[in-house]
C-alpha cells in the first residue's frame, strides 16, 4: 500500500492542488482563476471535475476545508496542508526533473509551479533533464544512421518519410534544449525580494 507521502496525484488533482497552495480558494474560485489563466488550453481539467478533486484531495489528507459565509451564503473553502506541500513540492521536481522533450500534459502545470521548489532543486531537476533530451538526441541520431544505412542496402536510397521520423523528435528536443537552457540562466540570474 503506498502511504500518503508517495502519494501519486493524477492531472486534475496536480492543478488544482497547485492553485490552492497559492493561497485558500472554494471551487467557483478555482475555476475562474482557471478561465482567467487560460489554463483549460493547456490542462485537462473540467469544470465540475474540480469539486471531485478537491473532496478527493481533502479526503487524502493532502488538503484541508472550512466553512466562510460570505453575503448570506456558505462556502467550503480548501487550502493546502502541509502533507499536500510536500507532495506538490515531490511531484514539480519529479516532473521537471524527468522531462524528456516528449509530450507530457503535467509538463506546464509543472513549470508553472517551479517555485515551490528550492532554488537548488530548480537547477538540479532542469539538469537533470537537460541531460535526459541530450541522450536521447544522441540515441535517435544512431538509430537515424543504422536505419539510413539498412535502407541504402536495401532500397538504394534512404525515403524522405522514414528520415522524418527521425529529425521532427530531434528538432523538437533541441528547442527544449534551448528553452531549458534559457531557464537556467533566468533561475540563476533571478533575484527575488527576500533575495534583495
Amino acid at each position: 500500500m503506498t502511504s500518503k507521502k508517495d502519494y501519486e496525484l493524477n492531472h486534475r488533482e496536480f492543478v488544482v492542488l497547485g492553485l490552492i497552495s497559492e493561497f485558500p480558494s472554494h471551487a467557483y474560485s478555482l475555476n475562474q482563476r482557471i478561465d482567467k489563466r487560460g489554463m483549460r488550453h493547456w490542462t485537462s481539467i473540467g469544470k465540475s471535475s474540480i469539486y471531485s478533486d478537491l473532496n478527493n484531495l481533502e479526503k487524502i489528507e493532502l488538503a484541508e476545508s472550512y466553512v466562510e459565509e460570505v453575503n448570506n451564503r456558505i462556502r467550503k473553502v480548501y487550502k493546502i496542508t502541509d502533507l499536500g506541500s510536500k507532495v506538490l513540492r515531490d511531484k514539480v521536481y519529479k516532473v521537471i526533473s524527468k522531462f524528456n522533450g516528449r509530450r507530457d500534459p503535467n509538463y506546464d502545470v509543472a513549470l508553472s509551479l517551479y517555485p515551490v521548489l528550492s532554488k537548488e532543486e530548480q537547477v538540479r531537476a532542469f539538469k537533470n533533464s537537460l541531460e535526459i533530451i541530450n541522450n536521447d538526441i544522441e540515441t535517435l541520431k544512431q538509430q537515424n544512421e543504422i536505419s539510413k544505412q539498412k535502407s541504402l542496402k536495401q532500397w538504394g536510397g534512404y525515403p524522405l518519410n522514414i528520415k522524418a521520423l527521425f529529425i521532427r523528435p530531434i528538432k523538437v528536443m533541441e528547442t527544449h534544449i534551448e528553452f531549458i537552457e534559457w531557464m537556467l540562466k533566468e533561475i540563476m540570474e533571478e533575484t527575488t525580494p527576500w533575495e534583495e
